[in-house]
């Protein structure tokens, strides 16, 4: 009986010893974990141990910034080295963060949900509320999102893009409409489903009867990168917004690749009142002038804090005679042309001349003027409310 107990001990001391080897991360130490952010309601307390650390601050997507830097808030330090700053008027909403200790940017290690926007990795939580119920993961009928290669015969490569199929889609024979949904200048096929919470609020509103059923489809918008950084040839390169690629033209000539992989791949309805596109930003632009160079083929564009004029030295003929191309499209009777600008957004005065321009055309569009800037707090915010409006 004790050799037999002893063969036992030493199996699970080598079981326990090789799990412990093999899962890196576990921790087995016992020690109490600083819990940060605290969410509790609309308050959250956000804590750092940095016991020998001279100065905290918290910079935040809702904090002011301060011309060209982001703005931020002093942690106060406690007796056992626990910097922390509480705020407890929280709109619901997604946040991201990160501390500054000492001047170095940290990342908050108590907090499992992380997220990237273009270089930056920052904390992620979720105030909950009804201006942010569609941005949870609710116990609904869920799609499914995947990631699939294309083949560019324009840009000579495969690339990748990130499509939604909606909930029933793999068990039925239907067919249904597809918007094609583009990310912003920092952005990437991943952008629109991890910063923009895409699918979850697809699957929502799908479930709320408040949208049809419908293909979602993200590519990368910069033809420069076949993928997201670290998801192609090129390996772990240092990331930059500015690619070579911005205002080339080559995502508007080259865009009916990736409508043809997905009318050849998928279950979709042909025709324009079963097409929409839409964007953020640099994607807002991408709408643009890949409606207007294809008037027939939209009967939905969103344009979502969009830059409008690419630089006067961009040649592209994708970019020439605007005005020219906007008559052809509204003569073609698209069913909505949306816009959705933020107060204190950057680009706020180009949509303004830009609309001043449509108005002079008597071109029919919708208008939604919100509060804040050039923020995923509003372009989800306006996905919200665009998709509804769609295939109806």
């Amino acid at each position: 009986m004790e050799y037999h107990m002893k063969i036992r001990y030493t199996f699970y001391t080598l079981l326990l010893g090789s799990l412990l080897s093999a899962q890196e991360n576990l921790d087995f130490s016992g020690k109490k974990k600083l819990i940060s952010p605290e969410v509790s309601g609309r308050n959250a307390t956000f804590r750092l141990l940095a016991p020998d650390a001279n100065k905290v601050q918290l910079q935040g997507n809702w904090l002011p910034s301060k011309g060209m830097e982001p703005g931020s808030v002093d942690l106060q330090k406690d007796k056992d080295g626990v910097w922390s700053f509480t705020k407890s008027d929280f709109t619901p909403d997604i946040y991201t963060y990160s501390f500054v200790v000492d001047g170095e940017k940290a990342n908050d290690p108590n907090n499992p949900y992380q997220v990237r926007d273009v270089s930056s990795v920052m904390g992620m939580l979720l105030i909950d509320g009804k201006e942010s119920e569609n941005y949870k993961v609710r116990n609904v009928p869920h799609g499914t999102v995947a990631r699939r290669w294309y083949h560019s015969d324009g840009m000579k490569e495969d690339r990748r893009l990130t499509v939604y199929t909606p909930p029933g889609y793999e068990n039925s024979r239907e067919k249904y409409p597809v918007l094609y949904l583009l990310h912003g200048m920092g952005g990437d096929e991943e952008a629109w489903v991890t910063l923009g919470r895409a699918s979850q609020i697809l699957d929502n509103l799908i479930a709320q009867g408040k949208a049809r059923p419908m293909i979602v489809v993200m590519p990368n918008g910069h033809t420069s990168n076949a993928a997201a950084p670290g998801e192609s040839s090129k390996g772990f390169y240092p990331i930059d917004m500015r690619t070579p690629d911005i205002f080339s033209g080559d995502m508007e000539t080259y865009f009916k690749e990736i409508m043809d992989f997905t009318e050849s791949g998928y279950r979709v309805k042909a025709g324009a009142a079963n097409r929409a596109v839409a964007g953020l930003s640099m994607g807002g632009f991408h709408s643009l002038y890949i409606s207007a160079n294809q008037p027939k083929t939209f009967g939905y564009v969103g344009l979502f804090s969009p830059a409008i004029l690419p630089p006067d030295e961009k040649k592209s003929p994708v970019y020439q005679n605007l005005d020219q191309k906007l008559t052809t499209q509204q003569s073609n009777a698209y069913k909505l042309y949306w816009i959705g600008i933020g107060k204190t957004d950057f680009l706020y005065k180009n949509v303004k001349e830009y609309r001043e321009k449509l108005d002079r055309m008597n071109f029919r569009y919708q208008y939604v003027e919100s509060g804040g800037g050039h923020t995923w707090s509003n372009w989800r915010t306006y996905l919200n409310e665009f998709v509804p409006q769609l295939f109806r």
